[in-house]
């Protein structure tokens, strides 16, 4: 794999492509005991622009874990793309901004909808992230792994980076 450590905007942009069409995570928080406790979540906003957004219920374990020590990892992937990230969550409470972000996935956890206290947002500012990406999808990465085998060379058929997003 080719690796990279660029802060540039286009690193940025490379992190909110692979980002785009993933639509579960792994929110990784710590429990009292400093425990890493990961479970998947649907973001709600594919436009990724450093933030990461989900709904939660506000009595969940991950939102009391989150109130204890807002440092998460979010964790996704696709088929031949995967996402790294370490940033600070935070819990908002915006009706507005959970009905925009409200859908049917949404609806079928909490039907309560949108606009009940019970419902609360949680925010991520993404701090780090890091990608390993394979251009060309799965059809290029089973050529590169025959290249491989067959050369005897190190298998370098994608790319790797670290990005730190601005604040």
């Amino acid at each position: 794999m080719n690796s990279t450590q660029d802060d540039s905007p286009d690193q940025v942009r490379k992190v909110a492509e692979i980002a785009k069409d993933m639509r579960f995570a792994m929110l990784t928080t710590i429990d009292e005991q400093g425990t890493l406790v990961a479970r998947p979540m649907a973001h709600q906003e594919v436009e990724f622009d450093g933030d990461l957004w989900f709904v939660a219920e506000r009595a969940s374990r991950k939102v009391r874990h989150i109130t204890a020590d807002p440092h998460v990892g979010v964790t996704m992937s696709s088929s031949d793309s995967w996402l790294s990230m370490d940033g600070t969550a935070e819990l908002i409470t915006d009706p507005a901004k959970a009905k925009e972000l409200w859908n049917a996935g949404v609806a079928a956890w909490m039907p309560q909808g949108p606009e009940d206290p019970s419902v609360v947002l949680i925010k991520v500012a993404v701090a780090t992230a890091q990608y390993w990406d394979t251009p060309g999808g799965r059809i290029a990465s089973v050529f590169s792994f025959i290249k491989a085998r067959v050369t005897g060379h190190r298998y370098e058929g994608g790319e790797e980076g670290v990005v730190h997003l601005p604040e």
